[in-house]
């Protein structure tokens, strides 16, 4: 391969590590507001805004194309808001049951019969 094959698989690369991060990122803020809507003090206040700042800020143990090191802090970040939810008894079957998963279907009424 070429040197320009191999620059177009590191931007692809990079491009990918890019959007997992994003996706973690509102993963993390997505959880904290479940917790915080809940009433339930975050004990992990300092671990969430350091996961957000590390995640935004230009300063990385790693150069920034490689989102390696942001995506883990990410991750653990989203493992402690996940723990601490367990421990609040908040889970995941608890929210899927709250809401409908499909809406009911309306049935067009026979000819001759009152509409409900």
């Amino acid at each position: 391969m070429d040197g320009q094959t191999w620059l177009v698989l590191a931007a692809l690369a990079a491009l990918v590590m890019l959007a997992y991060a994003a996706v973690l990122l509102v993963r993390v803020f997505k959880a904290r507001k479940l917790l915080v809507e809940a009433g339930i003090p975050l004990r992990n206040k300092a671990l969430f805004w350091g996961a957000v700042i590390y995640t935004i800020s230009p300063v990385d143990l790693l150069p920034d194309p490689i989102y390696l090191d942001d995506i883990g802090v990410l991750l653990i970040a989203l493992k402690a808001l996940h723990s601490a939810a367990r421990r609040a008894g908040l889970d995941r079957a608890d929210r899927e049951d709250s809401r409908p998963a499909v809406a009911p279907k309306r049935v067009a009424p026979k000819p001759g019969e009152p509409a409900p």
